[in-house]
């Protein structure tokens, strides 16, 4: 045992400090487990690195060029330099370049402030006006309630491309056009509907820059202004985490959390873009009862159904509920009364409410909605 974990360790050199880490993983793994910057684009843990951006090159001894550290394998006894002269340089005219046709509308931008592309050009001291060309004039696409395409501020990371078919398998957008005309987008830029696309908000999520953003989050404040607060979808019982982005206490959007033990920043449609309900209006926030003598049939509660009821404080609602279940015990029996359990629960709630109806009601009637 002893001889297989060392041939499954290696050794390598990073910027003069030796580290150890174990084979088949990549340079820039092993630079993050060692808290070493290494600066990237087009990479996302969620994704198999493709080395698209090449602003992860680092200088490895022997090598001729720089190489990208995402797709590079260690070795032992391999020497890696992260930075240099000749490392920032390259990386700057990269960063330059991506500038030459890139909006530069920082002031306006909803990703100011969690923009990578922003926080790289700050770091390198990349001049956005050292290259002139022709720019893009792309239209914009807003035909669909959740996400909002610039294509003008796309730097081809093709992050999205990427976990739209190899993370969420649904192949809605790809690379189309050749050249300058390169962008990510539908077949024949069709619109984003419901028959190609499932909304789940990967692309978003994915994104370096303001290319893809929430629609509904637009202008409702940066991430210097929000709260990020951790929390669990309610939506059903698999159990996704993610942030809930407060400002002003209202939730303006949510992201993902990639250190979630479920699902790994991934998340639905439900779970990314519907959280309006938490801030509607109709929203119940009291216990509501039944009126007593309200006729159904009264011009009053045709116009407003909601008038049979009044709302009630909570200790008055447990208390009709529990009086009307001895009621019903005592009239037809224990089996005339049940529980049905909601996934949108957790384990410990659903577990007490199976434990009320077994211990408190005296029957065995327990469902769960995700028995079917």
């Amino acid at each position: 045992m002893t001889t297989a974990i060392m041939e499954d360790t290696i050794t390598l050199t990073i910027n003069g400090k030796a580290v150890t880490s174990e084979s088949g993983k990549t340079v820039l793994q092993v630079c993050r487990e060692n808290g070493i910057y290494v600066p990237t684009l087009c990479y996302d843990e969620r994704l198999e690195a493709y080395g698209g951006c090449r602003l992860c090159i680092v200088e490895i001894k022997g090598q001729v060029r720089p190489l990208s550290s995402c797709t590079t394998p260690i070795r032992e006894g391999m020497e890696v330099t992260t930075e240099s002269d000749r490392i920032t340089r390259l990386r700057k005219t990269v960063l330059e370049l991506l500038l030459s046709n890139h909006p530069n509308d920082c002031m306006f931008c909803d990703k100011a402030g969690s923009c990578a592309l922003q926080e790289l050009v700050y770091r390198y001291g990349v001049r956005y006006d050292k290259y002139y060309g022709e720019m893009w004039n792309l239209p914009k696409k807003d035909d669909n309630p959740f996400i909002s395409y610039d294509p003008n501020k796309c730097v081809l990371c093709s992050r999205c491309v990427n976990i739209c078919q190899n993370v969420v398998m649904k192949g809605t957008i790809d690379m189309t056009g050749r050249g300058f005309y390169s962008k990510p987008d539908t077949a024949f830029s069709k619109p984003l509907t419901p028959d190609i696309c499932v909304f789940c908000g990967q692309c978003v999520s994915t994104c370096p820059d303001a290319a893809l953003t929430e629609k509904q989050a637009m202008g409702k404040g940066r991430v210097g202004s929000v709260d990020r607060v951790r929390t669990t979808c309610t939506y059903c019982g698999t159990g996704c985490n993610f942030y809930l982005n407060v400002n002003n206490g209202k939730i303006v959007k949510v992201t993902s959390d990639y250190e979630a033990p479920v699902n790994r920043g991934n998340l639905c449609v439900k779970g990314r873009f519907g959280y309006d309900f938490i801030q509607h209006p109709d929203r119940l926030t009291k216990p509501l009862i039944r009126r007593e003598g309200v006729d159904d049939t009264s011009p009053e509660v045709l116009k407003n159904p909601m008038a049979v009821f009044r709302e009630a404080e909570w200790d008055e609602a447990l208390d009709l509920v529990a009086s009307k279940f001895a009621e019903l015990k005592a009239k037809y029996g224990n089996d005339s009364v049940g529980g049905f359990s909601s996934s949108r629960c957790t384990n410990e709630e659903n577990y007490l409410l199976a434990k009320w109806v077994r211990a408190a009601l005296g029957t065995n009637n327990v469902d769960n909605c995700a028995r079917v």
